[in-house]
């Protein structure tokens, strides 16, 4: 391929990776020459391809960089703000379609369903987001809402916002679901003591709590099949 800190302009046609793809498929491309396709251009002396391969050394890998802010890609030099929404974009549309688990209505009726849905979309993100699935009487998916961003606790998680949605949809039961930014999805003391503290009160209000799901880095565990849910569960 061309020598490094030269224009993608300056190489030959055949070796340019929007040429590339046109012709011989997306497929073909490396990782660099897909994100250079996204960023556009470079800098000067410096190619959206020189720049690209500075990303994926810098955090990693493309799973690395899609999981920042697009603030923080916006101060990037040479990627800026119009630049960091188009990847920013580019990264939530590609969680989205990894989260859709076939057409039509979407049925959680085990923690390997809630994954493959909200893994994708919760796997990568720097900070606590706790979510609530609301779902009818066949586990099929009527919606979700976001609870609460940052440090999980009680504070932040309050009963009455984690049913709010659920009532005024007349839900039939809930998944409780937050992601742990550092991968491991082990549940903390306080994860397993706001899990109870939730099902007593859905107790009350005779509306199940079908399971807690952690998301962490490709895995997650189920506080439902470790029984915690149950009355008394540990």
């Amino acid at each position: 391929m061309a020598a490094s800190r030269s224009g993608i302009g300056q190489w030959p046609a055949e070796d340019r990776p929007r040429e590339r793809l046109y012709h011989k498929g997306a497929e073909s491309l490396a990782d660099a020459e897909l994100l250079a396709i996204q960023l556009g251009s470079g800098l000067a002396g410096l190619s959206a391809m020189d720049m690209a391969r500075d990303l994926l050394s810098h955090y990693g890998s493309l799973s690395g960089l899609a999981g920042r802010g697009v603030a923080e890609l916006g101060a990037i030099r040479g990627v800026g703000p119009v630049k960091a929404v188009r990847l920013a974009a580019l990264f939530e549309i590609t969680r989205r379609l990894r989260s859709r688990n076939g057409h039509g209505r979407v049925v959680l009726g085990s923690p390997e369903q809630v994954f493959a849905r909200y893994g994708p979309l919760m796997e990568d993100l720097k900070k606590e987001v706790f979510r609530v699935a609301l779902l009818d009487a066949q586990n099929g998916l009527l919606r979700d809402a976001v609870i609460s961003e940052g440090t999980l606790s009680a504070s932040l998680v309050h009963p009455r916002e984690v049913f709010k949605p659920a009532i005024l949809e007349s839900a039939a039961s809930i998944i409780l679901l937050h992601n742990h930014p550092s991968g491991d999805p082990t549940p903390s003391r306080e994860d397993l003591r706001l899990t109870r503290q939730l099902v007593e009160c859905s107790e009350l209000l005779d509306l199940r709590i079908h399971d807690h799901v952690i998301i962490g880095r490709e895995r997650f565990i189920s506080l439902a099949q470790r029984g915690v849910l149950a009355r008394g569960g540990g």
